[in-house]
């Protein structure tokens, strides 16, 4: 039998539970390197900054470099609306055969038979990959189908059918063909949710050519250009070296303000009663015109509150709030 419980006449005193490490709030432009993997990259800056929350804003392949944005604290509440944006690459591409994975390192699958197409001709087939395409995720991905992703089935031995899906590519420039070596480097912007890979495996096969990605390397998440902005992993370990006291280190400049994350979003102004009402989950009137999608929220004094959403027919309600303002 379970013993009474014993008061003291007064109501138990619930204690929350206080979160280790700092809150930071902020964005580090991250240059991946080669070989780890997004997660690995995003927990090892978390353990330096010793920063209380962090999250990314889509994965980067462990073989990819470049931009992935780190997002920490308030941030984390802005990671789900970049998933979704535009990305932009650099990619390498071996013209003489596919692999298992797509890449460099996978076991090769099926060779080219067929001669490389003419600087001219390759120009001509890379314009019909710009636009709406219709494009079938490989095996190699970390797309969930059953709740099981993809690439468990592929290691499996196993090939589950996958429904083609809706992306755009927006741009797509030859930087580079040697047909001696037989590779290509290509700039792609394209949609989030586009598999590089897969591209250019389509690309190939339509000359009857077949490729595999060698190198790739983001260059850009929506709005944030990776080039002059990112910082390499070795500098935030070497600025970080020896500062492990919780309030002991000094924001570095490579910190930067949550609001990078929204470079070139549509923002409104409010005034005070609107943020009051705006904070407390009400809907305000008069705006007519908002475009669909998210918009910035900034509080009288400049800083952002959050972001809102256009409620028709003319409303303005809060989508996601901050605790507190942000630069």
């Amino acid at each position: 039998m379970t013993p009474p419980r014993q008061t003291t006449g007064s109501r138990p005193r619930i204690v929350a539970r206080r979160r280790k490490g700092r809150a930071l709030d902020g964005v580090v432009l991250l240059d991946k390197p080669y070989g780890l993997s997004s997660n690995d990259a995003l927990q090892e800056v978390r353990r330096l900054l010793n920063a209380q929350k962090a999250g990314h804003t889509g994965s980067l392949d462990p073989l990819a470099t470049g931009l992935l944005p780190l997002c920490l604290g308030e941030a984390t509440k802005l990671s789900s609306y970049l998933l979704s944006a535009d990305k932009h690459y650099r990619v390498t591409a071996a013209l003489d055969h596919e692999t298992e994975t797509g890449d460099i390192e996978g076991q090769p699958t099926e060779y080219a038979l067929v001669a490389l197409p003419r600087l001219e001709q390759l120009v001509a087939l890379l314009t019909g990959f710009v636009g709406q395409l219709a494009q079938i995720p490989p095996m190699y991905s970390a797309l969930k189908i059953d709740g099981k992703p993809l690439y468990a089935y592929a290691r499996a031995g196993q090939t589950v059918e996958r429904e083609p899906r809706p992306v755009t590519v927006h741009a797509l420039d030859l930087v580079a063909f040697d047909a001696q070596a037989a590779t290509m480097t290509l700039d792609v912007s394209v949609s989030g949710g586009t598999y590089i890979r897969t591209l250019v495996e389509d690309i190939a096969r339509s000359w009857g050519g077949r490729a595999h990605v060698t190198a790739l390397r983001r260059t850009g998440v929506g709005g944030l250009v990776g080039a002059g902005q990112m910082v390499e992993l070795t500098r935030i370990e070497s600025d970080c070296r020896g500062q492990n006291a919780p309030d002991g280190l000094t924001l570095p400049t490579w910190l930067l303000p949550v609001s990078r994350l929204l470079a070139g979003w549509a923002h409104i102004d409010l005034d005070d009663e609107q943020a009051r009402r705006i904070g407390m989950g009400q809907t305000l009137g008069g705006f007519p015109d908002l475009a669909p999608g998210p918009i910035r929220l900034n509080g009288p004094d400049g800083r952002m509150i959050g972001l809102g959403q256009h409620k028709p027919p003319n409303g303005l309600s809060p989508l996601r709030l901050f605790s507190r303002p942000l630069a």
